[in-house]
């Protein structure tokens, strides 16, 4: 059985969820000052880790052009403030991962290490890390919505190209 399907279907299944937080983010929560770590700061944290475990190695992996060094919450120095990133800009991240995950997935080979000297696993076993990853991210995100958290459907499979192949939990 060739993987790589599935795994493409359930990356875009969670990245279309996390898109779903995004868009129902309202304002005054998108750079709350009261959050440690912004709503945008956790979105562009989750689509950082995802691009970069979608690549060979950290040796290989080349910064998103739209990338700026402030907007990751693992920077140095957080006694600076730091203008957020826009809605618009993190849904184009957003969407760059989502080509990511096809150009990326469709070629690799899942059972060399994982290219990460701080994973000592598998291609095939980062895969799942890092879809967990993300989907942990969107729940503490759709935790920070509250109500607003009820218009998040959930996504079962989403293939590259058409619609959720499911909207309800199973």
């Amino acid at each position: 059985m060739d993987f790589r399907k599935p795994i493409i279907s359930q990356y875009h299944a969670a990245l279309e969820m996390l898109k779903q937080t995004i868009l129902a983010c309202p304002e005054a929560l998108w750079n709350n000052p009261d959050d440690r770590n912004k709503f945008w700061e956790v979105a562009y944290h989750t689509l950082f880790f995802t691009h970069l475990y979608l690549q060979e190695s950290r040796q290989t992996f080349h910064l998103w052009s739209g990338h700026r060094d402030e907007y990751r919450f693992e920077r140095e120095d957080k006694s600076e403030p730091v203008e957020p990133a826009t809605k618009a800009i993190v849904l184009a991240y957003l969407a760059f991962c989502q080509q990511q995950v096809v150009e990326q997935v469709s070629t690799m080979v899942l059972d060399e290490n994982s290219g990460f000297d701080w994973l000592r696993f598998t291609k095939f076993e980062l895969q799942f890390y890092s879809i967990r990853h993300i989907q942990q991210h969107v729940g503490e995100l759709m935790e920070r919505l509250g109500p607003q958290a009820s218009e998040i459907d959930w996504v079962g499979s989403k293939r590259a190209e058409g619609s959720p192949q499911s909207s309800q939990p199973q």
